[in-house]
């Protein structure tokens, strides 16, 4: 038995009850959660420690063993979710948008199975990173600073997950995130794409296809002028209020594009630009422009910091759960890599010929739908570097089966798929988690997204 299994879960906070993960009741996976522990690459003899939370595909069998099942599993796509922030634990997102697991918003923090779970067709890997982030942690604290060393420590995680793991390893791999996700997924798949073609035989080549990201954070001067202007339509901000923000967007902007770039200085000017939009606007949630409140996190907190469920996940009882959201040591570290512009490295995994998902919550603030459809029209040049139209000429679908409203709006070309879904704020898992789930199976599977070309409709 591996020692990393999971074989049960408390099912809330007090820990009364046991959800068993070898029963009916959870849908019968095999689960494994731990650390990958990975040397320091400055301090000799510390450690970094990241953690990990594995679901199997419900298409493959607990109850079998692996050799005798091992074509469909090495067959079955493997999802890497991670979260933002920075400092976003992924474990929120395993409980509140796709996971097996759902946590209730009452006082006991009641877990229940989620039956839209995208490990319904797919292995699903869930990642706490970068250190001090979730259950991941540092002997010394030794936080990240850029992308380059993120990439680099998550790629030797994956390495010590799939050498304890070697069933995985074959599997398609598709890197998917959100929000800040939306700069470490291409910054850790160019590193595998990297690693793959140097890597010396003894280390494990990944099996990358493609990345996804939803309502990603990617240019950060394009998010944030689409920021003050949504706030404006949507009436939370007057003109004239528009007009001071500009201003002050100006001098963000001037930080930005000054020689060298002023990172730390936009950072700090950008975060007071977003938090003076939001308390204009009698704080509107940043990430749903219809609430003043963001998602409920209910019991999270107390139950990741429970006892038992660190005992049933493996993870010592001296190690605490750390979740914040672009604020916190985490943050800090990164402080010049936040307001950096990243779409570059979609540019080069487009040409690299990765599949690519972008997907956006149609009432999100932060990074919707309007920043991503700028940055997309900015990349049209790739396969080869000639400047390609078909692109913004491809048509914009409307997806939707025979009655009912639009699940989406999509636009596909070459390797590259957008989706706009209607209703949903940032976390679109969460608010939509069956149009979700069914775009993410769509695009991994490359089957179609029925619907209807409406400028065509409208010539006939």
């Amino acid at each position: 038995m591996p020692s990393d299994l999971v074989t049960s879960i408390p099912a809330n906070v007090a820990n009364t009850l046991q959800i068993d993960l070898n029963t009916e009741q959870a849908k019968k996976a095999r689960s494994y959660a731990g650390h990958v522990d990975i040397p320091s690459a400055g301090n000799s003899g510390a450690e970094n420690h990241l953690f990990y939370w594995f679901f199997e595909s419900q298409t493959c069998s607990p109850n079998v063993a692996v050799d005798d099942q091992r074509d469909l599993i090495s067959g079955t796509p493997l999802i890497i979710w991670l979260n933002g922030g920075p400092g976003a634990s992924s474990l929120v997102g395993l409980f509140l948008e796709n996971g097996p697991f759902a946590m209730g918003d009452d006082a006991a923090g009641t877990v229940s199975v989620r039956s839209e779970s995208w490990n319904q067709e797919a292995h699903l890997l869930y990642w706490d990173q970068p250190v001090g982030t979730g259950y991941s942690y540092s002997d010394i604290q030794e936080y990240v600073q850029d992308e380059e060393a993120l990439s680099q420590m998550f790629w030797e995680g994956l390495q010590g997950f799939f050498e304890l793991h070697p069933e995985y390893a074959e599997c398609p791999l598709y890197l998917c995130g959100e929000s800040y996700a939306g700069k470490y997924v291409p910054a850790i798949a160019k590193r595998i794409d990297e690693r793959n073609r140097e890597t010396p035989g003894h280390r494990i080549r990944l099996n990358l296809r493609g990345v996804s990201v939803g309502n990603g954070w990617i240019t950060p001067e394009v998010s944030v002028r689409a920021l003050i202007d949504y706030a404006y339509t949507t009436g939370f901000v007057g003109r004239r209020q528009r007009e001071d923000l500009y201003g002050r967007y100006a001098e963000f902007q001037e930080a930005l594009h000054s020689q060298p770039p002023q990172f730390e200085t936009a950072t700090k000017l950008g975060n007071a630009l977003v938090e003076r939009t939001l308390a204009l606007g009698g704080g509107f949630d940043l990430y749903d422009v219809r609430r003043w409140d963001d998602l409920p996190f209910g019991a999270l907190r107390p139950y990741f910091l429970s006892p038992a469920v660190k005992a049933a996940l493996h993870v010592p009882d001296e190690v605490t759960w750390e979740f914040s959201d672009n604020e916190g040591p985490v943050a800090e570290a990164l402080v010049r890599d936040n307001m950096a512009d990243c779409s570059q490295l979609y540019a080069e995994l487009l040409d690299k010929e990765y599949r690519m998902l972008l997907y956006t919550g149609n009432f999100d603030t932060a990074c919707g739908y309007r920043s991503t459809e700028e940055i997309l029209s900015d990349l049209t040049k790739w396969g080869g570097g000639q400047e390609d139209e078909n692109w913004l000429d491809a048509p914009r679908r409307v997806w939707k089966q025979a009655q009912g409203d639009p699940k989406g709006f999509v636009r596909q070309y070459r390797n590259l798929t957008q989706v706009s879904v209607p209703d949903s704020g940032h976390e679109v898992p969460a608010f939509q988690p069956r149009i979700c789930r069914e775009m993410i199976y769509n695009w991994i599977f490359e089957r179609p997204f029925p619907g209807y070309d409406p400028e065509q409709s409208l010539r006939e």
